[in-house]
């Protein structure tokens, strides 16, 4: 018979003993981070501010912010609060906009990380004797290596397949049968569209849980995920600078925004603008300070991404609404703010179209121009025409409702690259 997997007791800890160990751990990350990596010590220095003068958690917005600049120009392990030999593991972004984001890992942060992983997918439904197929890269990128430690932590089996080979991926789920898939949302699609190519209906695989992260998706996108799927969507949320996958997780039974690990990483909601620290509730730019590791000490990290912080509801600890845009992700139209997430919400509501698209932006003259790819949704519907007809409804609510103008191109089935990690959802050709 399988069951569910036990909590770590500080899940249900009060708010104010977690709020204990909070303070308590803050102050160890920031002397940490003070004495061993002469980058922190000298931006606190230059703020004018020492660990010491830390007594209260609110006390943490005297200190300087760290952004993605601070790691790419203390390229590659300028950064680091150990000695080399203590680090047990390098991981790298892509380095797609310059030089790659470098972090370390000692034993320690290596054992801290499996053990978050595998919390968030207790917190995600699995039971003992699942099966977990992790289709995140390996390598480099945080997500395949994570999510395979952590899944292994949970003593679950693991079947480390990592990116591509869409039609291998799918003769492996029918012929393993996992119970758990963790991939990025767009390639879970593209891995649908292939058992679909193939005659089989991905509702009747043996999937029962998708623990999708690595890039925003809408409540539409679970919706239309687990209607396709037959499956429970939940979101984990991590960067690389802050750990990987793992930070943050949904939990099964509510479904309402994934909640921070809190004994490992103090969370604040800031104005992007002002770096002001905003009230409990408010709109803005997630922050992050790490409480426990060691290779990295990262302290209040800009993540760019934005979101709000709510009380907690499955864990006393608290929750962030579900990441559905970044400030570096906001395309400005015409003097518009848009977000893809935006345009994926209403291409959801036209059931002709398929899931997969991509803006290309251009200038006509002085004018910015949004061409926004979209596909059938199958080989049926394009020979009926309704697709062009659900490309103009489309055109018709970013219109009213986003605010600016799209050319709706509706390509032939599959006209759009599929991505086997992040999708590239915009394609920016007004500067190059």
């Amino acid at each position: 018979m399988t069951t569910t997997l036990p909590l770590d007791p500080i899940e249900t800890a009060s708010r104010d003993e977690l709020a204990a160990l909070q303070l308590t751990r803050l102050k160890w990350s920031l002397t940490h981070a003070y004495e061993n990596s002469p980058v922190y010590r000298r931006k606190f220095d230059e703020a004018g501010v020492h660990p010491s003068e830390l007594q209260s958690l609110s006390d943490l917005a005297r200190f300087p912010f760290t952004t993605k600049k601070d790691l790419r120009d203390n390229y590659p392990f300028g950064m680091f609060a150990v000695p080399q030999e203590q680090v047990s593991r390098i991981h790298a972004s892509s380095g797609t906009t310059g030089k790659p984001t470098v972090v370390g890992y000692t034993a320690r942060d290596i054992d801290t990380w499996a053990n978050l992983v595998a919390r968030s997918i207790r917190a995600a439904g699995a039971r003992r004797g699942d099966k977990v197929h992790v289709s995140y890269g390996y390598g480099l990128f945080t997500g395949g290596l994570g999510a395979h430690y952590g899944a292994e932590r949970a003593g679950l089996t693991v079947i480390p397949f990592g990116g591509g080979q869409t039609e291998k991926q799918v003769q492996l789920i029918q012929d393993f049968r996992p119970d758990i898939i963790m991939v990025t949302p767009s390639y879970m699609l593209s891995i649908a569209d292939e058992m679909e190519r193939q005659g089989l209906d991905p509702a009747k695989s043996s999937l029962r849980v998708g623990i999708f992260g690595a890039e925003p998706w809408t409540n539409e996108m679970r919706s239309a995920i687990e209607q396709r799927a037959g499956i429970t969507a939940v979101d984990i949320y991590g960067l690389s600078e802050v750990m990987g996958p793992g930070v943050a997780c949904e939990c099964a039974e509510t479904q309402d925004g994934p909640t921070i690990w809190e004994d490992h990483f103090y969370p604040e909601i800031i104005d992007p603008e002002t770096g002001e620290v905003l009230p409990e509730g408010e709109f803005g730019e997630l922050v992050f300070t790490s409480l426990t590791k060691e290779a990295l000490p990262i302290v209040r990290y800009r993540t760019r991404d934005l979101t709000r912080l709510l009380p907690g509801t499955a864990r006393t600890m608290r929750r962030m609404e579900k990441i559905t845009g970044r400030s570096d992700d906001m395309m400005i139209i015409r003097g518009v703010n848009v977000f893809p997430t935006q345009i994926e919400e209403l291409l959801l509501k036209q059931h002709a179209l398929a899931p997969h698209y991509q803006v290309v932006l251009t200038k006509e003259g002085p004018l910015d121009v949004m061409t926004l790819n979209v596909e059938p949704a199958s080989d049926a519907a394009e020979a009926t025409g309704e697709p062009i007809r659900a490309g103009q409804a489309l055109a018709y609510d970013i219109k009213a409702l986003v605010g600016v103008t799209a050319i709706v191109n509706v390509l032939p089935v599959n006209g759009i690259e599929r991505s086997v990690g992040k999708a590239r959802r915009i394609v920016d050709k007004r500067f190059s």
